[in-house]
């Protein structure tokens, strides 16, 4: 299990027994666990092929599961489909293909929340809030997504998925293919999301980057947490190791 309950018992995410895979091949993901407690931030870091799309895709219901129970702030969301998880406050940004290119960055954030108008706390005040963690966004309204950088474009999707003021938000590797600067700025923002209240899981590459932010850390190798430890812990642990389940 990943963290520990809050006092109230209740975790943000909790996850049992999950296996996914694709078509009539065998399980990617096999037999994962997780328990994350509200307000942190939990890197699920890996080698290439290890399965940490998968279980991310498999959580925000865009994977159906061949077993197991996922759990939002205690309401089973197994069986729903991923609209539904998100207005249950499960949020996902995918790596690519995140933000509609064609329209303009308010538009971009407007569709974000259509169809989510019903969620405890979307609307306004929300959109300030968001807006505010991420100043390059808000000073480009007008402009069409397209015409972006690729780290601003990945700040808008993240802006986006905040607007449905989540309990949950699901990173698929976030800083793939940004220049340091914007994998900088893209972490310095979990941290800000996380501090306004909202939960993280992170699938990121970036180990050292994942790990300088992270509350706690997943090594998932083969489907399956072979490592799980506070994120300090394995700061310095060596990488061949810990991808090849070597690590203690």
């Amino acid at each position: 299990m990943t963290g520990a309950p809050t006092r109230e018992g209740v975790p943000a995410l909790r996850a049992d027994g999950l296996r996914a895979g694709y078509g009539g091949g065998g399980d990617i993901v096999c037999g994962v666990d997780l328990l994350v407690p509200p307000e942190t931030i939990l890197a699920i870091l890996g080698p290439n092929g290890s399965g940490k799309s998968t279980l991310v895709k498999a959580l925000a219901g865009l994977l159906a599961l061949r077993a197991g129970i996922i759990r939002v702030t205690g309401i089973d969301v197994t069986t729903r489909s991923a609209a539904q998880r998100a207005a249950a406050g499960l949020a996902y940004v995918p790596q690519e293909a995140n933000v509609f290119r064609g329209m303009t960055v308010r538009e971009n954030l407007q569709l974000a929340t259509e169809f989510l108008r019903a969620r405890p706390g979307v609307g306004p005040a929300r959109e300030s809030m968001v807006l505010e963690l991420f100043p390059e966004i808000a000073a480009r309204r007008r402009l069409l997504a397209g015409h972006l950088s690729g780290g601003q474009r990945q700040m808008l999707a993240f802006a986006c998925a905040l607007l449905a003021n989540p309990e949950v938000l699901l990173l698929d590797e976030p800083s793939a293919g940004l220049s340091p600067k914007f994998v900088g700025e893209i972490m310095r923002a979990v941290v800000r999301a996380r501090d306004t209240g909202v939960t993280i899981v992170l699938v990121e590459q970036n180990v050292k980057a994942a790990l300088e932010i992270a509350d706690t850390a997943a090594v998932l190798v083969g489907g399956r947490i072979s490592r799980l430890a506070p994120a300090r812990d394995l700061v310095d642990a060596d990488l061949g190791d810990l991808f090849l389940g070597r690590a203690a």
